[in-house]
């Protein structure tokens, strides 16, 4: 597969379910990432994502959040790129997270 190429949904639901975190902050992140970037999310991105899912919930959160940055081998271009996007706030008129949703 190249890296602009884009994920099929077999491929995108194995990365979804790597995805899956123990705390909910960053579930939130990531549900809101695929929500935005899911449909068009490309291999170079998946293996950028798959790079932060080897991390430990908290030092996750603490990227999220920008309590610190991508260092060493997480400094990778594809890492930088998937992590700028899960950092991108939701919209104003962006409904809550499905999880959120009366």
């Amino acid at each position: 597969m190249d890296d602009g190429d884009r994920l099929d949904e077999h491929q995108l639901g194995k990365l979804r379910w790597r995805c899956r975190r123990g705390l909910l902050e960053n579930d939130l992140f990531i549900e809101r990432f695929f929500a935005r970037h899911g449909a068009t999310l490309t291999a170079r991105q998946a293996r950028g994502l798959q790079a932060l899912m080897d991390l430990s919930d908290n030092d996750l959160l603490d990227l999220l959040l920008r309590r610190r940055e991508p260092d060493g081998a997480l400094a990778c271009p594809e890492v930088i790129e998937v992590l700028a996007l899960l950092r991108t706030p939701p919209r104003a008129d962006a409904p809550p997270p499905a999880s959120f949703a009366p």
